[in-house]
């Protein structure tokens, strides 16, 4: 795993969280309990702070930048899946950034929301709590259903699962 400081700016990553050994974590990013970032996943924080939060996953070949003046926060059992863009955005608990997403700046996603797959957020968009969002430019269409909900609660355990046994490999 590179995790690698920027001039004084030096990652933080909780004992037991996961970071796989071919992701990227560069400058001011901290990494909470539980988190796990995976196969090929690139976190820089070389002007602004990325917080990742407990629990969170994030998944094989996300990106999460913060440009100056625009960190990236990303909440508590969330899953930023495959793919997925967060650029100088909030992405509160317990939602879900679907594979090939892209929120960008100044965008905030709301609590337990979900955003599809491919779904773009344009820079400064609001999404309410528990929201649904398709399309480019991503739109509410509905609110985000218990089975999603559900979903997203499952896959952060199955995660957090999964790094056991990657742990007990190195």
């Amino acid at each position: 795993m590179a995790v690698l400081p920027f001039g004084e700016k030096k990652p933080l990553v909780s004992d037991d969280a996961f970071v796989h050994e071919s992701a990227v974590v560069i400058g001011d990013v901290h990494i909470h309990e539980r988190a796990s970032v995976w196969p090929c996943a690139v976190i820089r924080a070389d002007d602004a702070r990325i917080e990742v939060g407990k629990g969170t996953g994030v998944l094989d070949l996300a990106l999460l930048e913060a440009p100056s003046g625009k960190p990236v926060v990303v909440g508590d059992g969330c899953i930023i899946s495959h793919g997925a863009k967060l650029h100088g955005c909030v992405v509160m608990s317990d939602s879900l950034i679907g594979i090939g997403a892209i929120v960008l700046d100044g965008a905030t996603i709301g609590k337990g929301s979900v955003v599809a797959a491919g779904a773009l957020v344009p820079p400064g968009t609001r999404i309410p709590p528990g929201s649904f969002v398709i399309g480019v430019p991503g739109k509410v269409t509905r609110e985000a259903s218990t089975e999603e909900h559900l979903f997203v609660e499952r896959e952060v355990r199955h995660l957090f699962e999964k790094t056991k046994i990657y742990r007990a490999r190195a």
